[in-house]
């Protein structure tokens, strides 16, 4: 490891932990940057939005949702 990134590291690791939480995940994020996977989850996402404003389909509580999973892989 480089002197630098030890340094880096040990900076880190002074933060809190909800900061060292949020510094992860714009780390990963940084990782897994896109642009067409991002594109392709805006258009998604936008579609999931019509589609809730059109009322084509309905709204399901986590919850539900989750039980209803459940109850599938239960089978």
């Amino acid at each position: 490891m480089s002197t630098r990134l030890e340094v880096l590291e040990a900076e880190a690791l002074k933060l809190s932990p909800a900061d060292r939480s949020h510094l992860l995940e714009r780390l990963i994020a940084s990782l897994d940057a896109d642009p067409e996977i991002d594109s392709a989850w805006e258009l998604e996402a936008n579609r999931r939005e019509a589609s809730l404003d059109s009322g084509g389909v309905a709204e399901v509580p986590a919850e539900e949702a989750m039980n209803r999973l459940r109850s599938r892989l239960a089978r």
